[in-house]
């Protein structure tokens, strides 16, 4: 539903007289009770005070969304209040509030004041649109900013005026990250915003951790002039057969926008071709063989993540339950409480390998190569040989997670190689080919491959292991440098992913060791957007108004284990921000082993500190780290020009 659709005339009032909060909210609730929104002021009124008490709805350049789902109301709806003067709301940013919008929502309705509420906050952070409504000389006026602000927004126009030309996208475009968490939607952002500075209309489909959001139709695909994917794992891309298509990392997406839509526009874009699968001529002409590989493995990585962060922290929580004096040798299972939690991340963790060489394999071969890679990982992660095969008495050796990755790139390239081989046959055996021979003789060619080489991946990850309980002292401490630095270094990019994913790996040893690797990469990963929060706070002279407005967000995101809050800053200032907190988070890495502290669980984030081992000296690692990163920013960074 529109905001205009819930925002009456005779609930809005322009210039009001109040100099104070309650004021502001007892004249927006009687506004509700004019039209006929709310039967009960009073009942309402303690819905509002009730969410006023949970935190402050001031947000911040001097807006104020109270609100309240509750029964006095029975009616959705608005109202709205200009103030001038201001009045003190106890905003993020320590400003007066002048702009006021109440929303009602009836207690037993939908969530449609989450709807208006989200779109408000949108909206009302442009400036210029902001000054529109304060200027407005009548509530007409008021009224027709907001609905012009929406549709340019929310590509609303009204159904009058609608036409087939109106609704269509002349650039479509697609992105996605292997996390499907930052990267995504600041693509999106930003070739959204490219395409309304150049007048070019631009719809974006996100390809996020929760799944597609804003899928293209195939009406909008046909009509369109070319298509944008800025994504860092494969994407469905058969739809597209046929159109211009430009295939670029989604970073290009964040920072090469309006060229991208340039391109598209000028008719610079190659023509697609699907092929049914990859097609590896097309891929080899555009991009390298290094980027294909972390394309392929990062395919693998975002599909494997939610097994092992779920059964990771499942598991962390079964030991911190668990009862260690009850019996030492089957910790983690004495308790049932334990039990449970420890079988049901287990479950989660069993999946993982296969999860990982699957989606590896079908990146490189599409779906038929996703049984053969799933197979391939899972001989990996069971450690079956020839001998162990046929009984011979040899114990099975486990080719774990080195194992599992050359499964997935050894199974994609073998149905790669089937669907080569077999492009030649007659037209009357194409569905033979998927049905029969990608499954069969893939299902050989990598069980075949697998009992072969999982002995040498089974000694391979014995000396690595090794070597992670021989280590100590110095050369911890060098380790937990290099892991936490790399967190740091292209937050969320290639070397933050593979810290992580050594990270994980060493994990999966299950020795104090490798918790030590995991702790150490994961207080790295929260030290940059903490550090440049600090550094805002401290040194005021060297940030903007809008860098430290964003402080407060940033250090929470950093608490949340969110390294990619720190990418605007990085991107703004590389030369500065990243060497700053590289430095930073391989201190608090260095400490972290220092200290021995220990993390269980594959993720980060204050969420995890309750089964950190030596929690309180993890939280001095990740303080000082911080402390370190946020002073060198304010050495190294020049005053800002006001």
């Amino acid at each position: 539903m529109r905001i205009v659709d819930l925002l009456k005339k005779e609930a809005v009032v322009l210039r009001a007289d109040v100099s104070e909060k309650e004021e502001a909210l007892n004249l927006l609730i009687d506004l509700h009770s004019r039209v006929g929104n709310v039967s009960d002021k009073e009942e309402f009124k303690k819905g509002i005070l009730k969410r006023e008490g949970e935190g402050p709805t001031a947000i911040a350049e001097g807006i104020c969304i109270p609100h309240a789902k509750n029964k006095a109301a029975v009616h959705p709806g608005i109202a709205a209040i200009t103030v001038p003067g201001g009045v003190d709301c106890d905003a993020l940013d320590g400003q007066p509030s002048n702009l006021f919008f109440m929303i009602a929502a009836p207690e037993e309705g939908s969530d449609v004041h989450l709807e208006a509420l989200s779109r408000l906050s949108t909206i009302l952070m442009d400036g210029e649109f902001r000054e529109k409504l304060l200027n407005a000389r009548t509530v007409e006026e008021f009224l027709k900013a907001i609905d012009v602000k929406e549709q340019e927004k929310y590509e609303e126009a009204p159904a009058a005026e609608q036409t087939a030309s109106d609704a269509k996208y002349r650039v479509l475009a697609v992105t996605a990250c292997p996390t499907g968490i930052a990267h995504t939607y600041m693509a999106a952002e930003a070739l959204e915003e490219a395409g309304k500075e150049m007048g070019i209309s631009v719809k974006v489909e996100t390809n996020g951790s929760s799944g597609a959001k804003n899928v293209l139709t195939r009406e909008e695909i046909a009509a369109c002039d070319g298509i944008i994917v800025a994504a860092d794992k494969n994407v469905e891309m058969a739809r597209f057969d046929g159109k211009p298509v430009i295939k670029v990392k989604v970073s290009d997406g964040i920072h090469k926008s309006g060229q991208l839509i340039e391109k598209v526009i000028n008719k610079e874009a190659p023509t697609y071709h699907h092929a049914g699968g990859i097609d590896v001529k097309e891929e080899a002409e555009g991009e390298s063989l290094g980027r294909q590989v972390y394309k392929h493995l990062m395919n693998g990585v975002s599909h494997m993540l939610p097994f092992v962060i779920g059964g990771g922290i499942l598991i962390a929580i079964a030991f911190l339950l668990d009862d260690y004096s009850i019996d030492p040798s089957n910790f983690g299972m004495n308790t049932p409480a334990a039990a449970f939690f420890k079988t049901a991340g287990g479950a989660a963790f069993n999946f993982m390998l296969p999860i990982l060489a699957g989606y590896i394999a079908m990146s490189i071969a599409d779906r038929p190569g996703l049984m053969a890679g799933f197979v391939g990982g899972y001989i990996a992660s069971q450690g079956t040989t020839f001998a162990s095969a046929f009984d011979s008495g040899i114990s099975p050796v486990s080719g774990g997670f080195l194992g599992a990755l050359f499964a997935g790139f050894a199974a994609g390239y073998l149905v790669l190689l089937l669907k080569k081989a077999t492009e030649k046959l007659p037209a009357s055996m194409d569905g033979i080919r998927p049905m029969l021979i990608y499954p069969v003789i893939g299902l050989l060619g990598i069980s075949v491959i697998m009992f072969a080489i999982n002995p040498f991946f089974s000694w391979l990850n014995q000396m690595l292991y090794n070597a992670l309980e021989s280590l100590g002292g110095a050369n911890s401490v060098v380790l937990g440098m290099v892991v936490g630095g790399m967190m740091s270094i292209d937050m969320g990019g290639p070397f933050n992913k593979a810290a992580y994913v050594f990270g994980t790996a060493a994990l999966g040893t299950q020795t104090t060791s490798g918790y030590m690797i995991m702790a150490a990469v994961m207080v790295g990963g929260m030290v940059p957007p903490i550090a440049i929060a600090i550094a805002s706070w401290l040194f005021q002279n060297k940030f903007t108004d809008n860098d430290r407005k964003a402080a407060p967000v940033n250090a929470i995101m950093g608490l949340c284990f969110i390294s990619e809050a720190a990418i605007p800053y990085a991107a703004g200032d590389p030369i500065h921000v990243i060497p700053s907190c590289v430095a930073g988070s391989a201190v608090a890495g260095a400490l972290s082993m220092i200290f021995k502290c220990t993390l269980m669980a594959p993720h980060g984030g204050v969420f995890v500190f309750p089964v950190v081992g030596n929690a309180l000296m993890y939280i001095v690692s990740l303080l000082a780290g911080s402390l370190v990163g946020a002073f060198l920013l304010g050495v190294l960074r020049k005053p800002v020009t006001k």
